[in-house]
């Protein structure tokens, strides 16, 4: 389906499934707000050759006119704004960056879980030699290491504001145990803050550059990747929203 007339100036791109698991690609003009001629295009699958041939269709001079495209952290994605859009500034999605922080955070937090569960397996078959139970270790708040990594999820997702009693109390035990974890999400909450309270690009540089050290003396290849995508949010605060 393609609807060259309802190209704009400010535009997102998205892919989503349907149904079945299969993914189409959709562009829409963030001007309509969702409604009569927000759609530009809804085409099958996501490869980047096969999309930028059937949006090569709109004449080029129409398609100069679009200022700004912001698309997700897909590689296709941004190739098929960069060929189709060649004049337009290409934003990356705020919110997929911020997802990929939280996602690095629980990566952490998972690989250290699977370490304390096969250093608990090695424990509980040498304790199985010697016919004795196996007890594991308590902490403080009456969890084991194992509990405790487990059911630290949600806390890592919120703000320390957003914390309750038991989290904040959680929390402490976790990041003395596990400072890897607390370097992994003081990271990621680090970018929200900079995404929520700076407006002005320059300013917005100078902190991510501030972000970005951090990153390298912490040494988690995850946030490498995000430090180099997200500048552009700041020329209009632009995000893929309407094309959720």
């Amino acid at each position: 389906m393609l609807f060259g007339k309802n190209l704009g100036k400010y535009l997102s791109l998205d892919e989503t499934s349907l149904s079945n698991g299969e993914l189409y690609t959709i562009l829409t003009n963030k001007s309509a707000k969702g409604k009569k001629g927000a759609i530009i295009a809804i085409i099958k699958g996501t490869k980047a050759l096969e999309i930028i041939a059937i949006l090569s269709k709109i004449p080029e001079s129409r398609r100069n006119i679009v200022k700004e495209i912001t698309v997700d952290m897909a590689g296709s994605m941004n190739l098929i704004a960069k060929k189709c859009f060649p004049k337009t500034e290409i934003v990356t999605d705020r919110f997929h960056v911020q997802k990929l922080a939280s996602e690095a955070v629980q990566e952490e937090r998972i690989r250290l879980r699977w370490k304390i569960i096969d250093q608990e397996n090695n424990d509980i078959e040498k304790c199985r030699k010697y016919n004795q139970t196996y007890k594991p270790e308590l902490l403080s708040n009456g969890e084991t290491k194992r509990q405790l990594l487990a059911r630290s999820r949600y806390l890592l997702f919120k703000s320390k504001s957003k914390w309750t009693p038991t989290q904040i109390t959680k929390a402490e035990i976790l990041f003395k145990l596990y400072p890897s974890i607390e370097d992994a999400y003081n990271l990621a909450q680090g970018l929200s803050t900079i995404f929520e309270n700076n407006t002005d690009k320059n300013v917005a540089r100078l902190k991510l550059a501030q972000w970005h050290n951090k990153v390298e003396q912490t040494g988690f290849k995850s946030f490498n990747t995000i430090s180099r995508t997200i500048l552009n949010y700041f020329n209009n605060r632009a995000t893929n929203a309407s094309a959720e």
